[in-house]
């Protein structure tokens, strides 16, 4: 347990810090699949309106650092491909 006031502080920032990263995160993985699912499906127009959406959630998490840029490249560069192969 945090021993100090600076300490306490700490905990609640990280407490919320963590919350905000899991929705995030959580938000990429849906994309993820929503891509995945379209793609497989053979629909192109939707499969394209889910790249758009997964790629755009990829700049924003990884402006934010809640993802590695590097990381946010090479989901893109599978996601083209996805995108492409439709």
């Amino acid at each position: 347990m945090a021993n100090t006031k600076s300490a306490i502080k700490n905990a609640r920032k990280n407490t919320r810090r963590k919350l905000r990263n899991q929705r995030v995160k959580t938000r990429l993985k849906t994309l993820s699949r929503r891509l995945a699912k379209a793609s497989s499906s053979g629909d192109a127009s939707a499969a394209k309106t889910a790249a758009q959406e997964y790629v755009s959630a990829l700049d924003k998490a990884a402006s934010k650092g809640i993802i590695h840029r590097n990381s946010a490249s090479r989901h893109k560069a599978v996601c083209s491909k996805f995108v492409v192969a439709v």
